[in-house]
């Protein structure tokens, strides 16, 4: 299994539109269409696709959000399987690895995300992570998580 993550460019933009989410899900997450217009303006956020066997599987886009707490934070904001390719066990292989990349791409031992209070598939699987709820809520009402790779170690 070829496992990559590619960004978003000029070039692979009109296909990455073309993945999609269930209906069931489409409240938790930003079309991919807005993502990328979201990370046009704000530039910290690198809208990624996640390709296996040259397939695009998904999406996600983290970034470094440098203005906040004492260091800035990273966050790993979206994450999508595109709908085709779901429960078939692909977030479980790629979102560990596409972690690792990020926490070595800004040298941060802490990676923040927020989550939908009533998602529990997610809550549940970004908690096998290691990611747990540190008490606070984004601008959006949903609840933050963090991993510290540091804790994770010992």
């Amino acid at each position: 299994m070829k496992i990559e993550f590619e960004r978003v460019n000029k070039k692979n933009r009109r296909k990455t539109y073309k993945l999609k989410v269930f209906k069931n899900q489409k409240h938790y997450i930003e079309t991919v269409y807005k993502c990328i217009k979201e990370a046009r303006y704000y530039k910290c956020w690198k809208p990624t696709i996640i390709k296996i066997d040259n397939n695009y599987v998904g999406f996600a886009m983290y970034g470094l959000w440098i203005r906040e707490g004492k260091n800035g934070r990273v966050w790993f904001d979206r994450f999508l399987i595109d709908r085709k390719y779901q429960n078939k066990g692909y977030a479980k292989i790629v979102v560990p690895l596409l972690l690792e990349k990020i926490k070595n791409e800004y040298n941060y031992n802490k990676i923040y995300l927020s989550v939908y209070e009533n998602n529990n598939i997610a809550i549940n699987f970004y908690q096998k992570l290691g990611f747990k709820f540190n008490g606070e809520k984004d601008i959006n009402g949903e609840l933050v998580m963090v991993k510290n790779f540091k804790e994770d170690k010992k």
